[in-house]
C-alpha cells in the first residue's frame, strides 16, 4: 500500500515546465445526438459594455456538458435580444430545439443587471425569464449562474458551471520545481493561487460551505496538514505529527476532518474534531489504513488498506468499529470517493497494469470502467453527481480530465507546457 502513497508524492515532484495561468478544456467526446441549441449574442444598452461575452460564456458551458450542441453566431439569421423580436419559425427552420436571448441594461447598486430569456423552439413556451444582477467584477460568474439555471430547466438536474476546482501545478523554477495550489472557474478561468512551494503540495479537500481549502504541504521538509481560507488567505496548521499527516477530508457538517498519520508507527485514519481539537483513531490494524473519505450522510468512512494483501476499499462507521471490505474486483482498488447521493464511489483500479478511473454501484456491486489509463489518479465527484475530475496523461505531461459518470461524456483541461494534477471538485456555494 506504501506504493499508492509513494505514487502520489511521485506525481507531485514529476512535472518540469512552466504554466499558463487558465486551465483550456477539450471536449473529447460527447453523448450522439446532442441537443441544438443558439444562444444568441446578448444585446446592451445604449451606453453600455459588458466586460464579459455572457451568451459566449453560456453557449461554452452547455456545449462542454456534450449534452448540447451549440449553434455558433455566424449560423444565426437574426440576433434578437427581446421576447417581441423572435420569431421562432425562423429557428425551427434552422434545427433549434432551444432559443435563448438576452440583454445587459443598468442596474442599481450593482451596475449591471442581465435579463435573459430560454424558449422550447417547436412547443413556442417560453420555458424560463431570468434576471441576475452582476457587477463587472462579477459578470463571467453571473454568466455561469445564468448558464445553470438554463441547463436544469432543460435536463431537471443542477448545474455546475459556477463551482470552482482546486489543483495542483508543478513547474520549472531554476533547478529546481515550484508546486502551486491553485483553485479556478469550473471552465478554467479565473485561476487564483492559494499557496506556492518550492517543496510538494497534494490532497486539496473543501470544506463543504467552500471557503475554505485543507491541503498537506511539505514546506517544514515533512508532511503537515494545513487549513486555508480562500478570501483572507489566513491558514492554521491542524497536523504536523511525526511520520506522515496525509489524506484530508472532511465530514459532511465540516465539523470533523479524517486523515491518514502515523504518529504512532503505522498508517492509521484518524478524526479531528475541528470545534475542540480532539483527535480519535478511526481504524487500529497492523495494515497500512490511508485515503480515508466520508458518506453524504457523515455516518460511513470508506478506504484504502491492504489489510488483505493487496490495496481495497473499505468501510467503517465513523463513530468506529469493524471494517468491511467493499471492493472485491481487480487486484487494486484505491482513493474512493462517495457519489453526492452517496449510491456510488469513484475509484482508482489497476486492470492490466493500467491505473483506470471506475464507478462503483454500492448496490449492486457493479465496477465500471470509465477511462483508459495508463496512469489515472484522483477522482473527484461534481457536486451534482454528473461527472467525475480526475489527474491523467497525455502528451508526456499531466493533465486533468473529466468524465459522465455513464462514460458517454470525456474532456481534457490542461494547461500549455505543465503538468496539472490533484484535482477537487468544490460544493455548492451560494
Amino acid at each position: 500500500m506504501y506504493r499508492s502513497l509513494l505514487l502520489l508524492l511521485a506525481l507531485a515532484l514529476g512535472g518540469l515546465s512552466s504554466v499558463r495561468a487558465e486551465l483550456t478544456i477539450e471536449v473529447t467526446g460527447g453523448v450522439e445526438g446532442a441537443q441544438p441549441i443558439a444562444v444568441v449574442p446578448f444585446g446592451a444598452a445604449e451606453g453600455l459594455a459588458p466586460p464579459v461575452d455572457i451568451a459566449a460564456v453560456i453557449a461554452a458551458d452547455l456545449a462542454r456538458t456534450g449534452r448540447f450542441r451549440a449553434m455558433p453566431p455566424r449560423e444565426m439569421l437574426t440576433t434578437p435580444h427581446r421576447p417581441e423580436q423572435v420569431d421562432l419559425r425562423e429557428w425551427r427552420l434552422l434545427g433549434i430545439d432551444s432559443l435563448v436571448i438576452g440583454e445587459v441594461v443598468p442596474g442599481t447598486s450593482a451596475g449591471f443587471r442581465i435579463d435573459a430569456v430560454l424558449f422550447d423552439v417547436f412547443s413556442g413556451d417560453r420555458l424560463a425569464g431570468l434576471s441576475m444582477p452582476a457587477g463587472a467584477a462579477g459578470m463571467r460568474l453571473a454568466a455561469h449562474r445564468l448558464a445553470d439555471a438554463i441547463y436544469e430547466e432543460l435536463t431537471g438536474e443542477q448545474g455546475v458551471f459556477s463551482t470552482r476546482i482546486a489543483y495542483v501545478t508543478v513547474e520549472a523554477e531554476g533547478d529546481g520545481r515550484r508546486t502551486t495550489l491553485r483553485v479556478a472557474d469550473a471552465d478554467g478561468h479565473n485561476p487564483q493561487t492559494i499557496v506556492s512551494s518550492r517543496e510538494p503540495i497534494m490532497s486539496p479537500a473543501w470544506t463543504p460551505d467552500g471557503r475554505r481549502l485543507a491541503y498537506v504541504s511539505f514546506e517544514n521538509g515533512r508532511s503537515n496538514i494545513y487549513l486555508q481560507e480562500l478570501a483572507s488567505g489566513r491558514r492554521e496548521l491542524l497536523a504536523s505529527y511525526r511520520g506522515i499527516n496525509g489524506s484530508p477530508a472532511f465530514s459532511p457538517d465540516g465539523n470533523h476532518l479524517a486523515m491518514t498519520l502515523s504518529k504512532d508507527g503505522n498508517a492509521e485514519i484518524y478524526v479531528l474534531d475541528l470545534t475542540t481539537r480532539e483527535l480519535r483513531r478511526l481504524t487500529d490494524h497492523y495494515a497500512i489504513d490511508t485515503e480515508p473519505a466520508f458518506s453524504p450522510d457523515g455516518n460511513t468512512v470508506v478506504f484504502t488498506s491492504d489489510r488483505g494483501g493487496q490495496p481495497q476499499i473499505y468501510r467503517v462507521s465513523s463513530g468506529g468499529g469493524t471494517a468491511e471490505r467493499v471492493t472485491f474486483q481487480n487486484d487494486y482498488n484505491a482513493r474512493a470517493s462517495f457519489a453526492p447521493d452517496g449510491r456510488s464511489l469513484a475509484l482508482v483500479t489497476r486492470v492490466d497494469g493500467r491505473f483506470r478511473i471506475a464507478r462503483l454501484d454500492l448496490a449492486r456491486n457493479r465496477l465500471q470502467l470509465l477511462s483508459g489509463g495508463p496512469l489515472d489518479e484522483s477522482p473527484s465527484f461534481a457536486p451534482n453527481g454528473s461527472m467525475i475530475i480526475y489527474a491523467t496523461r497525455h502528451n508526456g505531461r499531466g493533465v486533468l480530465a473529466a468524465t459522465s459518470v455513464d462514460g458517454s461524456v470525456t474532456q481534457r483541461l490542461s494547461q500549455e507546457a505543465s503538468d496539472v494534477r490533484e484535482p477537487a471538485w468544490s460544493p455548492f456555494v451560494e
